[in-house]
C-alpha cells in the first residue's frame, strides 16, 4: 500500500541538449550555484513528490556527474534529440509498477516555476483521472499533472516538442486549470537572452 504522500510522483524533463544555446545542455546550467536540474528536483520535492523520477538526454553522464540526484530515479532517454515527446513516453514508461497514482510534470528549463505552484498543482491531485495544469493568467503552463489513468494516451500521443499538448487540448473539458500567476514566473530558458533570468 503506498502512503498518500507516495501518491504523486515528481516526473522532471531535463533531456534538452540546448541548441538555441549553442548545445549547453540546460540540465547543466548553473542556477544559485547548482546545476539547474538540482535545482528543479528541489522545487519537486518541496512542493511534496517524495519521490521524483529525472529524465536525462543530452550530456546525461556529465549531469550524473555533476548534479546531486540522490534519491531520484534517474531516467535515460536516448531518443532525447527527437524531442520532448520522447523523454515524457520514458518518464511515464518509469513510472509503472511505482503504484504511483499520478505523475506531476515538470520541465528543467522554468527556474522561475518554484515549490508554490507546484504544490498548487500537486493539491489538485483527486485519483487517478485527476488531468491539472497550473495556469498563468489562465493560459495553461506547467507543471501539469497527469492521472496515471491518463498515462497511456499521453505517451500515445506525445510526439517531437509538442509533449502533451496535444492530448491536453483534446481532453481540455476534464482539465482543471489552477492558476498560480501570482506565485510563479513561466519563462523558459531558451536563448541567450534568457540566461539573465538564472540567478
Amino acid at each position: 500500500m503506498t502512503h498518500r504522500e507516495d501518491e504523486v510522483i515528481g516526473l522532471l524533463l531535463a533531456a534538452g541538449g540546448g541548441r538555441r544555446l549553442g548545445g549547453r545542455p540546460k540540465a547543466l546550467l548553473t542556477h544559485r550555484g547548482r546545476p539547474l536540474v538540482e535545482h528543479a528536483v528541489g522545487v519537486l520535492q518541496t512542493a511534496g513528490c517524495t519521490r521524483v523520477h529525472v529524465v536525462l538526454g543530452a550530456a546525461a553522464d556529465a549531469v550524473r556527474e555533476r548534479a546531486r540526484l540522490e534519491g531520484c530515479v534517474v531516467v535515460e532517454n536516448p531518443d532525447w534529440e527527437e524531442g520532448m515527446g520522447t523523454s515524457l513516453r520514458a518518464g511515464l514508461a518509469s513510472l509503472a509498477g511505482t503504484g504511483a497514482r499520478a505523475a506531476l510534470v515538470s520541465l528543467v528549463d522554468q527556474p522561475g516555476i518554484g515549490p508554490e505552484a507546484a504544490a498548487r498543482t500537486r493539491a489538485a491531485f483527486e485519483d487517478e483521472g485527476t488531468l491539472a495544469a497550473a495556469s498563468y493568467d489562465g493560459v495553461r503552463g506547467h507543471p501539469v499533472l497527469f492521472g496515471a489513468a491518463h498515462w497511456a494516451g499521453v505517451a500515445a500521443s506525445a510526439s517531437g516538442d509538442q509533449g502533451a499538448r496535444a492530448y491536453l487540448k483534446a481532453h481540455a473539458a476534464v482539465l482543471t486549470l489552477v492558476e498560480c500567476g501570482d506565485v510563479a514566473r513561466p519563462y523558459d530558458i531558451d536563448t541567450e537572452a534568457d540566461l539573465r533570468h538564472l540567478e
